[in-house]
């Protein structure tokens, strides 16, 4: 059988269809569903300044990427200066005494105080105590469909 020209221009007509039709369904593979994360089965990395459990870094149905972590702080340290990022994040305390930099003011948190970065705010976090302090942290970075509207 042989191609003609008509066949040819079909072809290549169609082909920007299937390559966005192919690219969704790629997408799609890698989007996080339901997921549960036992505390039993994070496995602890050491840091220079305690250790830190990853749970993910990925894309979600309304996020370009969700990425959460635990991390325990050794007395005194800091896990990086005051900075600011586009995304946003909760920081929930678990255990021991911290401060977090919100508003240009650092502020004592405790176990169960639940702390809010907004997007491009200066923040920090701190360990104030005598013993280690643990903390979930979720971080969402924004879809960019979206942001580009604003």
């Amino acid at each position: 059988m042989e191609m003609t020209r008509r066949d040819m221009m079909v072809g290549l007509l169609a082909m920007p269809s299937a390559l966005t039709v192919s690219a969704m369904a790629a997408d799609d593979q890698h989007i996080m569903g339901p997921t549960v994360f036992d505390w039993n089965e994070m496995k602890p990395v050491k840091t220079a300044t305690g250790e830190v459990r990853s749970l993910c870094k990925s894309p979600t149905a309304t996020v370009d990427q969700l990425e959460m972590h635990v991390t325990t702080l050794n007395p005194g340290q800091s896990p990086h200066p005051p900075h600011r990022h586009v995304n946003e994040e909760l920081i929930i305390m678990r255990e021991g005494e911290c401060e977090t930099l919100s508003n240009g003011k650092w502020v004592k948190v405790s176990p169960g105080s639940v702390v809010f970065n907004a997007s491009n705010s200066l923040h920090g976090f701190r360990n104030i105590g005598t013993t280690s302090a643990v903390y979930h942290v979720i971080n969402w970075s924004p879809n960019k469909e979206l942001a580009a509207k604003k």
